[in-house]
């Protein structure tokens, strides 16, 4: 089958759903409780050049998913406000591996058990408070997805969650050319035979991994992945690109096999052709 990467419009789910709105003033306990799930801002420490590391953690009643930040066809993409943050100069968020998920509503990317967005922050004045407000607009879904809401704050002063924010970010899919060696990779790329919008997309992964390919493009265009009888080869199509867009464009693939994902950025050129 072909999963559709096709952001929905959040404005169409605020009408048929409210805002599942929750707040965590400083006095409050560390989880800001929502509509099945609760979210909370975690520090991993500062060093000396004024980095952080910080986490979103969420967690989700069983049976529950939140989304990747390409959330398919069916999901909500989250949405992060950093604007209250007090001696922040840059925030970055490490995006976990995400599973895929299809049911009656479509297909959809994200996490189905409680998660951890590893953030890297950098401070303006190095040595100075470094203090996070986030409000996080995500989807909560079981049957159907909900808007949820949670404004945070935390002093990214001590280190005691720093473990488990490393662990999430082993599970960050690492960064690696078209054609790296190695045990899980991407190997090629090339257009499909016939079609002058799909590409035939080559992986390595271990046998019995069942991979999984996911496509990203810039705002606006939306692709498609579906595998072949070879397991190891995908094709991904432009379903649908801004109005006589060309390249240069730029394709992002994560490919996910079992416990291992990589993530490989591919270049198409001006008709689109990848280079």
């Amino acid at each position: 089958m072909a999963t559709l990467l096709r952001v929905v419009p959040i404005i169409t789910f605020l009408i048929l759903f409210p805002f599942a709105a929750f707040a965590q003033p400083e006095s409050a306990p560390a989880w800001a409780v929502g509509l099945h799930s609760r979210v909370r801002l975690i520090s991993g420490g500062v060093n000396d050049t004024g980095e952080a590391l910080a986490g979103i953690e969420i967690a989700l009643d069983p049976g529950f998913k939140t989304y990747w930040r390409t959330p398919g066809e069916s999901g909500l993409p989250p949405r992060f406000d950093w604007s209250g943050s007090e001696n922040v100069a840059d925030v970055e968020i490490r995006w976990p591996a995400p599973s895929l998920f299809e049911d009656a509503g479509g297909v959809a990317y994200g996490y189905s058990h409680d998660i951890i967005l590893p953030v890297v922050v950098k401070a303006s004045q190095p040595g100075k408070p470094l203090k996070l407000a986030l409000t996080v607009d995500y989807g909560i879904c079981k049957d159907i997805c909900i808007p949820a809401r949670a404004e945070l704050a935390a002093t990214l002063s001590g280190a005691e969650q720093r473990a488990v924010i490393e662990q999430a970010l082993a599970k960050v899919p690492n960064s690696q050319p078209l054609g790296a060696p190695g045990e899980v990779s991407l190997v090629s790329i090339e257009p499909k035979s016939g079609s002058q919008a799909a590409f035939s997309v080559l992986a390595r992964a271990p046998a019995g991994s069942q991979p999984v390919l996911f496509a990203e493009g810039p705002e606006n265009w939306y692709f498609s992945t579906s595998k072949t009888d070879d397991p190891s080869r995908f094709i991904v199509t432009i379903e649908e690109k801004p109005q006589n867009a060309t390249g240069p464009t730029t394709l992002r693939l994560t490919l996910v096999a079992g416990e291992r994902a990589v993530e490989t950025e591919v270049s198409l050129d001006e008709i689109l052709k990848p280079r």
